[in-house]
């Protein structure tokens, strides 16, 4: 995917989230909107000493901040390795965000740990 070709969210657009989102991270809210409408992402897990995993991510989008977002994740094409959380939209945004700054810093689409940690349900 390139996010070069991303459209952005319009300032309107945007403005409904900005409560949701602090400092910097609002440089790239009008880009992380545009993704989540997307509502799918491809990228690799960097897995520290061993191979990138591959996989898909995709999720519903929701007209309000606070409406929930089912997001679901594959790895490798394989079914079994399929995991799904629920969280409100403007969280998925705010993961959305952290994904745009690593990728702008890494050229890595991949999540943010704390995100794993809540769609394996490490933190419950």
């Amino acid at each position: 995917m390139s996010f070069e070709k991303l459209q952005p969210a319009t300032p309107q657009q945007a403005s409904v989230y900005l409560p949701y989102i602090q400092g910097n991270k609002r440089n790239f809210l009008p880009l992380a909107i545009g993704l989540y409408k997307k509502g799918v992402l491809e990228g690799n897990r960097k897995i520290e000493g061993s191979e990138d995993i591959p996989f898909v991510a995709t999720w519903n989008t929701a007209t309000l901040p606070s409406d929930l977002t089912r997001c679901r994740m594959q790895f490798d094409g394989n079914a079994e390795l399929s995991y799904e959380t629920v969280v409100a939209s403007f969280e998925l945004i705010n993961f959305l965000i952290e994904l745009l700054e690593n990728y702008k810093r890494y050229r890595i689409i991949d999540f943010s740990q704390s995100f794993y940690r809540k769609l394996l349900r490490i933190d419950e």
